[in-house]
């Protein structure tokens, strides 16, 4: 019998203000995620993290959300677990250092620490419409590049039965 503790924990990252394109590629990457039998964390508030996760939802997934503030009521209705962090803008850290791997879709400068974080850590990321970081002239090979969803969701899954 599978236990949520042996399902792989994926982050979903990206803008807390997103388009509605944006917003429909995220639901698609949560509602992916949710048919895998991935556990999706992302911050719990708005924009990306709360079209992931209403994907997630619409296919019965588990969500969990790690909240910049002290407050539980600040999630997203879509979030089944909001954990109050207390930290802020800190707790990027922590969210990225949960997860088996992440996926980057779009996003702005806190995606963009949220993916520094994740290559710090050594968390497989995978960029979707997002970030690409050059260092030393070359294309970071770090994050892996995904153009679809499903295509992102495979990249995130593959490989990561390790844990954080």
């Amino acid at each position: 019998m599978t236990t949520f503790r042996d399902r792989p924990r994926i982050g979903v990252l990206g803008p807390n203000q997103c388009s509605p394109e944006e917003a429909q590629l995220g639901f698609e990457v949560g509602a992916e995620l949710a048919r895998r039998g991935a556990v999706l964390l992302c911050g719990g508030l708005g924009g990306m993290m709360e079209a992931a996760a209403r994907g997630a939802k619409a296919e019965n997934g588990l969500t969990i959300g790690m909240l910049p503030g002290d407050s539980d009521q600040d999630a997203n209705e879509y979030i089944d677990l909001p954990l109050p962090t207390g930290l802020g803008a800190m707790r990027n850290f922590l969210l990225v250092r949960t997860c088996h791997a992440v996926i980057a879709v779009h996003g702005a400068y806190g995606t963009l620490s949220e993916i520094a974080a994740a290559l710090r850590l050594k968390v497989r990321v995978v960029g979707l419409h997002s970030w690409s970081v050059v260092r030393d002239g070359q294309l970071d090979p770090g994050i892996l590049v995904a153009h679809t969803a499903k295509e992102a969701v495979d990249l995130a899954i593959g490989g990561n039965s390790d844990g954080p």
